[in-house]
């Protein structure tokens, strides 16, 4: 489910194209095996439909202007999520919530289109951290979407870092949706100030949700009409969020029935010591249930 202005962008392509949407610098993909949009904004995938399905994520139709990043799609949470910024000395340590990649501005390393598929390396255009480098590989095909964010420490001593692949997926009504693959998870509830509890069987979505599980296991999402599998990599955290009638500013009531977030990630609960020059890899892969 992504806004109609960007639909009639990518009607017009045929392949791959660069264009300018919301302000922003966008890869479009018309391919045979389906579509993508990315925008190099935060190397932030859009939209992911594969040939003859419906659309696997969803987007506001309402975004924030510049510099304000997109609500939607699979935002970067990198080099730390929430707010955890974690107390090392690095300059960034008080920057902003969410941390720094969604709102940079990303380059297209390279697109490597074959006949199944497609996979693009993104990286940052500028320096985001002075103890990490990032770079983000996409790979999109008829049957999945997987998207990798990986890191390295180019420093002389260790940092800690978490993270998220913040993936908003568009659901046909969020209270209709179903979570399997959670029970017998310990989770703790942002809700209720991180009390910890333990998920009973299938997880319904009734009302507001923010929930960190502690698992790496795959889920799989039913909202009544399709099943998408969400797995992941390098991931103990599994953060479930939903705001139910207390929206962020960017996001409309009627459009905000039609999401829900499913993210692999990276948190308190699993944080991420990277030594001088050890990489981490973190990655989701949506595919069809």
């Amino acid at each position: 489910m992504i806004p109609d202005s960007l639909k009639q962008l990518l009607s017009h392509v045929d392949g791959h194209q660069r264009a300018t949407w919301e302000g922003r610098d966008v890869a479009l993909f018309n391919m045979a095996w389906g579509e993508m949009v990315i925008s190099l904004q935060g190397a932030q995938v859009l939209h992911f439909q594969p040939t003859g399905d419906t659309g696997w994520l969803w987007v506001t139709p309402t975004p924030q202007a510049l510099p304000g990043a997109i609500r939607g799609g699979i935002p970067l949470c990198w080099p730390w999520f929430a707010d955890e910024r974690y107390a090392d000395e690095s300059p960034e340590r008080n920057g902003p919530f969410h941390g720094l990649a969604r709102h940079a501005m990303w380059r297209l390393d390279a697109v490597d289109d074959h006949a199944e598929g497609i996979e693009v390396h993104l990286s940052p255009e500028e320096c985001l951290h002075s103890q990490l480098t990032a770079r983000v590989v996409i790979q999109a095909n008829a049957q999945r979407l997987n998207v990798e964010i990986i890191s390295e420490n180019i420093g002389d001593a260790p940092i800690k870092t978490s993270g998220a692949l913040h993936t908003y997926l568009a659901v046909n009504e969020v209270h209709q949706c179903r979570l399997e693959g959670l029970a017998g998870a310990r989770y703790l509830d942002k809700l209720r100030d991180f009390a910890e509890s333990e998920q009973q069987g299938t997880l319904a979505i009734r009302g507001p949700v923010d929930r960190i599980y502690h698992t790496n296991e795959a889920v799989l999402l039913n909202d009544g009409q399709r099943t998408l599998r969400i797995g992941k990599q390098s991931s103990d955290s599994t953060v479930v969020w939903h705001p139910d009638s207390d929206l962020p500013s960017d996001t409309p009531a009627d459009a905000a029935k039609h999401f829900l977030c499913v993210e692999a990630a990276n948190t308190r609960l699993d944080p991420v010591w990277l030594v001088p020059g050890a990489q981490h890899l973190l990655g989701t892969t949506i595919s069809r249930g």
